[in-house]
């Protein structure tokens, strides 16, 4: 877990990006987010809560939902991204689909690969959260 955390991270920060590491927020001394990391862009101005899971088995749905609800306490610009060293279920995307109007991306093994191959984890970014604007849908294959 933490090693994947530290790996898709430090290659946004190779790519220019900002990077708080992974933090937990306290509400009265009570912590109640544990944030595995965030990503700025600032030069074309977007924002990332992400999420990473290194698991066997294909997500479903609760990083999701936990993003969403931590999204909920963000500025609405901010957008969130789920990294899974496998993929996702069904239902998964689905949910990730109606989580509007929080904007979560969704990362599988093959994106995640393909970007570190390439070095372009900016571009497929951008890849993604474009036709999420344009098509709805948050899952782009970036390697098209």
């Amino acid at each position: 877990g933490k090693a994947f955390e530290f790996l898709i991270l430090r290659a946004f920060e190779l790519e220019g990006a900002f990077i708080r590491w992974p933090y937990s927020v306290s509400i009265f001394g009570e912590n109640v987010e544990q944030i595995d990391g965030v990503i700025h862009f600032d030069d074309i101005n977007i924002s990332i809560l992400a999420e990473f899971k290194d698991y066997s088995k294909n997500l479903n749905i609760e990083p999701i939902a936990k993003l969403r609800n931590q999204l909920l306490r963000r500025p609405s610009n901010a957008i969130g991204s789920v990294f899974s060293t496998t993929g996702f279920t069904d239902p998964a995307l689905i949910l990730s689909q109606f989580s509007a109007p929080q904007t979560i991306l969704l990362w599988e093994q093959d994106h995640i690969n393909y970007c570190l191959k390439n070095g372009n984890f900016k571009t497929g970014l951008l890849k993604k959260y474009r036709h999420a604007i344009e098509e709805g849908f948050p899952n782009f294959d970036v390697t098209i």
